[in-house]
């Protein structure tokens, strides 16, 4: 389960299927161990890799009663977050939990997702009609462009994040929906306290995506007090994950680990010491589905930071240097990312996310490091392993 879109089908599983999980657990450590260079052990090193990852996911599940179990729409379901989620919930609440759309089609080779169809979130009757289809009533809406894309097309980012947001609060309130829109670090600004930056403080964001995300918080809120929409969101940090990079400031922290098992150098766009908070993938769905389940007599707020860890380029390539003692990283700064990453903050005071509805992340950068280096790995074995054309 380390990285839950990296499956190569999906997950068929109940929650109580204690022999497929103990298999899982099991294939996924041996992965890890030998991913690594080097000939001390995980338990050596003193990593802290849970020793069941599926186990607060399946007691979640289990607490769960079947009048509260969730049936759910993603939006933008085929990105870095949607998928990983899908198979999360599939695994937790059974095969026909989840509803999973985009505006693409989907590849031969992406066999964990289920259930799909398309669904421009521009269309507000498309919207209702899949909701009503579906029998959903929990809508988590990914869909959006992201930092270093929505620079680029500004026009676009305003109509995805902003009229898609309202759109998405607009059918939500329609037929009473809980409704999870994240938001992100780069809805503070430079104006921001960057150390231990709190839930409430300023927030005067220099990116278009940055304005929409703000934007998002405030329209959830509005709804939820206005319309008693039970809107929540979390302030994500840059996300880890075994996915392909998507257009975002933080896409360095996931292709260094690409770069450093194809070719042993990474070039970064960000200065060395830049420093930014991060998080697994894994505790990125766990974040997302306790929040969900917490009851909203819980919820002193609507909008929560969560975070992982925070690192910069140098002590990311130092933690690579562990499994892979030859990695090296050289720099080219890119000016326009830099100038993003200078305005955000350089980690995230989550704690009362962890009072509020008891968050807690599992993985620290080691274990990420370790992980990814597995999954990655893995990956380009299978693309050796696939079978080339032949011309005639």
């Amino acid at each position: 389960e380390w990285s839950l879109h990296s499956f190569p089908s999906p997950l068929h599983l109940s929650p109580v299927s204690t022999m497929a999980s103990k298999a899982l657990r099991s294939c996924l450590l041996r992965q890890a161990t030998s991913a690594s260079t080097s000939t001390t052990t995980t338990q050596q090193r003193g990593l802290a890799i849970p020793a069941d990852p599926l186990a607060r996911f399946r007691q979640l599940a289990n607490q769960t009663s079947a009048s509260e179990k969730p049936r759910v729409l993603i939006t933008g379901s085929l990105g870095q977050l949607g998928r990983g989620l899908a198979t999360m919930l599939r695994f937790m609440y059974g095969e026909d939990s989840v509803v999973m759309t985009d505006i693409r089609k989907v590849r031969a080779d992406e066999t964990d997702v289920c259930n799909y169809q398309y669904l421009d979130i521009l269309n507000e009757g498309a919207i209702d009609e899949a909701i009503v289809n579906g029998r959903v009533n929990t809508l988590i809406h990914f869909s959006a462009l992201l930092s270093a894309v929505g620079e680029n097309n500004v026009p676009l980012a305003l109509q995805v994040n902003c009229q898609g947001v309202q759109n998405i609060l607009e059918v939500a309130k329609r037929h009473s929906l809980k409704v999870f829109i994240p938001s992100t670090i780069g809805a503070f600004g430079p104006e921001t306290p960057r150390v231990d930056t709190p839930d409430i403080t300023v927030q005067r964001p220099k990116t278009i995506y940055g304005v929409s995300k703000v934007y998002a918080e405030l329209l959830g809120e509005y709804y939820h007090h206005r319309f008693g929409v039970d809107f929540r969101s979390l302030r994500f940090p840059g996300i880890i994950s075994a996915t392909t990079p998507g257009g975002g400031t933080t896409d360095y922290a996931i292709k260094i680990f690409y770069d450093a098992l194809k070719t042993g150098h990474h070039v970064c766009y960000l200065r060395p010491d830049t420093r930014l908070p991060m998080m697994y993938d894994t505790d990125c769905t766990a974040s997302v589905l306790f929040f969900l389940a917490a009851q909203s007599s819980q919820l002193s707020m609507r909008t929560y930071n969560v975070t992982g860890f925070s690192f910069t380029p140098e002590e990311i390539s130092a933690s690579i240097r562990k499994f892979m003692p030859d990695f090296r990283i050289t720099y080219e700064i890119c000016p326009l990312r830099q100038k993003i990453a200078d305005s955000w903050p350089q980690s995230l005071n989550d704690s009362i996310a962890r009072a509020d509805w008891a968050w807690k992340n599992d993985y620290g950068l080691d274990e990420t490091t370790e992980i990814m280096i597995a999954l990655i790995k893995r990956e380009m074995a299978r693309e050796t392993e696939k079978p080339k054309a032949v011309n005639a």
